[in-house]
């Protein structure tokens, strides 16, 4: 009988130490350039300031303070990001993906409705409430949100399984693209008059 092999297509680590993002490369990459590891620094690695509040005053009120290669160019190679997530009173952050991760969420004041949504053709909403310790993992690529069902204001922790996870908020991409997708399609997209999608458009 003859043997099957399988062959893995990626590096299952990193093939270095460590690869610090190089700010304004020329070089394109899956990922970022690396710095000289000899001008590498501490501060490439540090990053401060999800002790402060977001600020949540805003139509749905939340704020996301992302923690990606971005914001900490020693994330670069490694696979793993973080955000902090404030929520208002009843506030939401509203339907969205991440198309390069998953995401575990660690509620660490109040209490958040959170959950997600399976792919076709069943969407099944799957969904729970967490309180101030609880995690909930949310797998990648699926439509998930939060919302605070509290009084007071909601606080979590997000850890993704991406230097670059990528967010596709629904509402915004569907709705405010540039240019706008054609009002015929949304409006059967939707089962809606067209007049109910321009209307919609309008607030993006």
């Amino acid at each position: 009988m003859a043997k099957t092999f399988a062959f893995a297509a990626a590096d299952d680590s990193p093939l270095q130490d460590f690869c610090v993002a190089q700010a304004g490369s020329s070089v394109f990459v899956n990922g970022l350039a690396c710095k000289d590891p000899k001008t590498v620094q501490a501060n490439d690695f540090s990053f401060g300031g999800l002790h402060l509040p977001g600020n949540t005053s805003n139509p749905v009120g939340s704020k996301v303070t992302p923690v990606t290669v971005n914001q900490l160019p020693g994330l670069n190679t490694l696979g793993i990001s973080m955000a902090r997530i404030d929520v208002a009173p009843w506030g939401i952050n509203p339907p969205h993906t991440h198309p390069r991760a998953t995401e575990m969420l660690l509620v660490l004041e109040g209490t958040l409705e959170v959950g997600f949504v399976t792919s076709n053709p069943d969407n099944r909403l799957i969904s729970k409430i967490l309180q101030k310790g609880d995690v909930f993992v949310f797998p990648q690529g699926l439509i998930h949100y939060q919302r605070n069902t509290g009084f007071g204001n909601a606080v979590a922790i997000a850890a993704l399984g991406s230097q670059s996870p990528g967010v596709i908020t629904i509402a915004n991409v569907v709705f405010g693209s540039m240019p706008h997708i054609s009002l015929d399609i949304l409006a059967k997209a939707f089962q809606v008059d067209k007049t109910v999608v321009s209307q919609i458009q309008s607030k993006f």
